[in-house]
């Protein structure tokens, strides 16, 4: 069992890192953000798209947030084709996620939750507890490619490990 500190840690941990990427992402031109780097999602701006539109698919599947303005996985791709529409809202969206783990209850992780997944195709049901555990997952293994990605153009995002995180990270 998770526990609402645990949501609450990484729902901070996961806004500082995307100020740290974002960040970095700034020091880019638009054209090299857009290009196709043999990523998973081909481009930083892709990626970070698909991680902002994932974010608020289950957000909203946990009752947090409404659903995103793209309704598939290869629509989220193209949630935000203007780079500081895209920044302004991945903030916006952090603030939703820690205002979320402020007020997550213990009981919010119990049973399972059933949807019907983009990615599969069909009706999935798995632990809330998991799926919890996944959104956190999920936003830090796209993160750590889009490092990768900004390395490759001679950016430095910073610092990546939470033990490491800025004093108040951890709830």
């Amino acid at each position: 069992m998770i526990l609402p500190s645990y949501v609450r840690t990484m729902a901070r941990y996961n806004a500082w890192q995307n100020a740290s990427v974002y960040g970095a992402c700034d020091q880019l031109r638009d054209a090299q953000r857009k290009e196709n780097r043999g990523a998973f999602f081909g481009s930083i701006h892709t990626t970070l798209n698909h991680i902002l539109w994932a974010d608020q698919v289950w957000l909203m599947r946990f009752g947090a947030a409404p659903p995103p303005a793209k309704h598939s996985i290869a629509d989220g791709l193209t949630l935000f084709d203007d780079w500081d529409a895209l920044s302004a809202e991945r903030r916006r969206f952090d603030a939703v996620i820690e205002a979320w783990s402020d007020v997550v209850q213990p009981s919010a992780f119990e049973g399972d939750l059933t949807w019907l997944s983009g990615a599969t195709g069909r009706e999935m049901t798995q632990p809330k507890a998991m799926l919890v555990m996944h959104i956190f997952n999920h936003q830090t293994h796209h993160r750590g490619q889009v490092n990768a990605l900004l390395t490759g153009f001679g950016v430095k995002p910073g610092i990546t490990d939470l033990p490491f995180a800025p004093e108040g990270t951890y709830a």
